[in-house]
């Protein structure tokens, strides 16, 4: 019986969670943790704020928005896979506002109008419906709150674009190998990030499901993106 896109990815990141820091660092050269501080620069996220991260992994950037809210604040991370959550309880153990709670992004457990951020990073190329977790976020934000999406996106350079495939589909699966003994898990992740929508149809999403203001900019040419969007105050 074939599994569905839930289950496999579910599987994969119960597989890889213990190597799941180093390979982040090793697959992006180090870029990613360059993104995610201009993505905070950006946010502005301040004292006493309460924050979602959705599909949090190991809560790197649950831990980024805790240290902005500070312990007046309330941060939740939120994922599926409780291998990858049990690696991120180590690490924010010390931090009395956060909470770390397995779930689905496609059914968040908070009620309407919850948070003043919502973030998600690298995580919604794996879930099974994109509109759906975007609708949800919007949901449990406040009118006013902030969405902010890291992702993996589709280079629009013509000269970037045939070696940024050739990495995802040939060189990231050997590194995950090498360093993570997961070819599998790292090859079938490169298939996610390959049918993901660019940044202008990932832009018009965030409008469909009822964001405004929304922006969008691209990392590393355009190999990932930063997609910005206001919940509207009504």
């Amino acid at each position: 019986m074939q599994k569905t896109k839930e289950q496999r990815v579910h599987e994969v990141f119960e597989k890889i969670s213990d190597n799941y820091d180093q390979m982040n660092s090793v697959i992006s050269f180090q870029q990613h943790s360059k993104w995610r501080k201009d993505t905070m620069d950006k946010m502005q996220v301040p004292k006493g704020a309460a924050a979602i991260d959705v599909c949090c992994g190991t809560a790197d950037w649950t831990i980024a928005l805790a240290e902005a809210t500070g312990e007046t604040g309330k941060v939740v991370g939120l994922d599926f896979s409780q291998n990858m959550l049990n690696v991120g309880i180590e690490k924010t153990k010390h931090m009395p506002q956060v909470k770390l709670v397995q779930g689905n992004a496609m059914a968040l457990p908070f009620p309407d109008n919850s948070f003043d951020f919502a973030t998600i990073g690298f995580g919604l190329r794996n879930v099974p419906d994109y509109q759906q977790v975007l609708s949800e976020m919007h949901r449990v934000l406040k009118p006013g709150g902030m969405i902010a999406c890291l992702e993996t996106s589709q280079p629009n350079n013509l000269l970037f674009k045939p070696f940024f495939r050739f990495y995802f589909r040939f060189i990231m699966p050997v590194f995950g190998k090498l360093f993570a003994k997961s070819y599998k898990e790292y090859s079938w992740l490169q298939e996610s990030a390959k049918g993901f929508p660019g940044m202008k149809q990932l832009a018009k999403l965030f409008v469909q499901v009822g964001f405004e203001k929304v922006k969008y900019k691209p990392y590393t040419g355009g190999a990932a993106a930063l997609h910005l969007g206001i919940k509207k105050v009504k």
